[in-house]
């Protein structure tokens, strides 16, 4: 696991952008945390890093549950707020979708059982430390996760350092 801290929902999102740039095949991120804890404002981020064009205004499929984004790499948006479980996550075509080729960002995940989740997928872990700062846990599960991480965190860690610079000048 490797968890860091972003300072602002503009951090939050550079490091759904950095993600997104170093993901180069379908992939399945299940989002974890509290309502309001930036997993939206990440999945922004994650469709810049993916090309999504800027005319597509990203926000919280609540009651839609999915919105479907052109890419590098198709971006599908999941909420699973409302399912009840994995009856209901069929139903939506959910199974489809991982095995699509897409990127998925699913919120809400903890809604279904660690065993409906495909064996190679990344898990990220939202907590509200105040009001503008995230503790965010990124956990790799399968093969080459720890690569995709760890080249993401040094994007984001770069950036946030070329900040931190600008600032101070």
């Amino acid at each position: 696991m490797h968890e860091l801290t972003t300072q602002s929902p503009d951090q939050t999102r550079a490091l759904g952008r950095c993600l997104g740039q170093m993901i180069q095949k379908g992939l399945t991120l299940r989002l974890r945390g509290e309502l309001g804890s930036g997993k939206t404002c990440f999945v922004q981020g994650l469709a810049q890093g993916l090309d999504v064009p800027c005319e597509y205004v990203l926000t919280s499929p609540t009651y839609t549950l999915i919105n479907e984004y052109p890419g590098r790499l198709p971006l599908f948006h999941i909420d699973l707020y409302r399912l009840g479980g994995s009856a209901d996550a069929e139903m939506i075509g959910l199974w489809e979708i991982f095995d699509s080729g897409a990127v998925a960002a699913v919120e809400w995940s903890e809604r279904l059982s660690d065993g409906d989740w495909p064996v190679e997928h990344l898990r990220i872990d939202f907590t509200i430390s105040d009001d503008l700062c995230r503790r965010i846990g990124l956990i790799g599960c399968g093969r080459d996760m720890d690569n995709l991480i760890n080249g993401a965190v040094k994007r984001f860690e770069a950036l946030v350092f070329k900040d931190q610079n600008q600032i101070l000048r």
